[in-house]
């Protein structure tokens, strides 16, 4: 599992003209890909799901060295299978390291539920939508998080 994560003043997600998300005070824009073996890993004592809920929550990037646990700042988490987008070779990038769509959308929900269950605020995107995503980065900050 990976995640780029923008310390943001605002971001949104916006689908077929909609808003469906939005983070309108400082917080995090976390886009949260899937690999393929995530779902294999669910249960067992390298559990993906816990690991990056509790990464992402008390992720000390906000202004002072604050985390969302912290502080209460929001997140905003837009699925992103690109994020194992594979350009090594050629030009067009294999998505081959991705999970399927079905388990994907299953873990990114797992993920969201466990940080609420954290007392975290969470908006999201749309999974498998076509979604304009707009952020005002903060510094800017922005990380990678594998787990």
């Amino acid at each position: 599992m990976r995640a780029v994560v923008a310390r943001v003043l605002r971001a949104s997600v916006t689908v077929d003209g909609a808003v469906v998300g939005a983070l309108d005070a400082p917080g995090l824009l976390v886009l949260l890909g899937i690999h393929r073996d995530d779902p294999a890993r669910v249960g067992t004592p390298d559990d993906p799901v816990p690991t990056m809920a509790r990464k992402l929550h008390g992720l000390r990037i906000l202004r002072g060295e604050g985390s969302c646990a912290d502080t209460g700042a929001g997140l905003l988490v837009v699925s992103q299978f690109t994020l194992y987008g594979d350009t090594r070779k050629g030009r067009r990038p294999s998505w081959s390291a991705a999970a399927p769509g079905e388990e994907a959308e299953r873990l990114v929900a797992d993920v969201v539920a466990e940080l609420r269950a954290r007392g975290a605020s969470v908006a999201t995107g749309v999974f498998g939508a076509e979604m304009a995503v707009a952020s005002v980065n903060d510094g800017p900050v922005t990380v990678l998080v594998e787990v």
